[in-house]
């Protein structure tokens, strides 16, 4: 009778199997603490790859940091402080202001040049009006006539022309001189094209009769009226 409990040389042969995979999985145990075979370089990897990923999160935090500093350069250089900017408006804005008024000022100059342009004609052409009216010779009558006519305007030219060849020939009859001589003038009033000058003249006259006469003074309201370019004598009045 065989006795079935006792061990076969199979079972032998896996026991002993199983202690020697046994052992070698031990060894390897050993060999990765002790820092021995293929587990150092695995280690030595790993730290090196930490030391990478620290070198650039360092070099990233002072790229960032440059470039933030160098943004805020740049805005400081494009966008002034506020006082700056207000200071610039109020500049621009007295640099506006000062314009307007050289401006104003420069037409207000003028207008009162032209103004005094235009008082100094009308009292120039009252005063010699004065004169071609006192001033006239019987050796030149003619000339003299036409030169009163050349000055005047308006209904004066037309009445003065229709009386002035009896005129000349009652002067050149009478043998008549007359000078007249301005002491005062003045524009009494002026509107845009017109002014009344008074003007005060004293007159010398002598004639065939009576060679030397007493000097007369006159007083005339003259009307001058400005024809275009130039101004004429447009009314004659004698006043008190």
């Amino acid at each position: 009778m065989v006795d079935r409990s006792a061990p076969s040389d199979s079972d032998d042969s896996e026991s002993t199997s199983e202690a020697e995979s046994l052992r070698s999985t031990t060894r390897t145990a050993e060999g990765a603490v002790n820092g021995d075979g293929g587990a150092t370089e695995p280690e030595s990897g790993a730290h090196e790859a930490l030391a990478s990923e620290t070198d650039d999160g360092a070099h990233y935090a002072e790229t960032s940091g440059m470039r933030r500093k160098r943004f805020a350069r740049s805005r400081s250089t494009r966008e002034p402080v506020p006082h700056v900017r207000l200071a610039i408006i109020l500049g621009l804005a007295a640099v506006v202001a000062l314009a307007g008024l050289t401006g104003w000022l420069s037409f207000r100059a003028y207008e009162s040049r032209k103004a005094a342009d235009e008082r100094s004609l009308f009292l120039q052409v009252g005063r010699q009006g004065a004169l071609n009216l006192t001033t006239i010779d019987f050796e030149h009558a003619d000339a003299d006539v036409q030169r009163i006519l050349n000055s005047a305007t308006g209904t004066f030219y037309d009445d003065f022309k229709s009386r002035s060849q009896p005129f000349i020939e009652v002067v050149k009859q009478a043998r008549s001189k007359s000078v007249g001589t301005i002491s005062e003038a003045g524009v009494e009033s002026e509107s845009d094209n017109e002014a009344q000058v008074l003007v005060a003249v004293i007159v010398k006259s002598s004639n065939a009769g009576a060679a030397e006469q007493e000097p007369r003074s006159w007083r005339m309201r003259i009307t001058v009226q400005r024809t275009g370019d130039e101004a004429k004598i447009a009314n004659v009045r004698f006043v008190a």
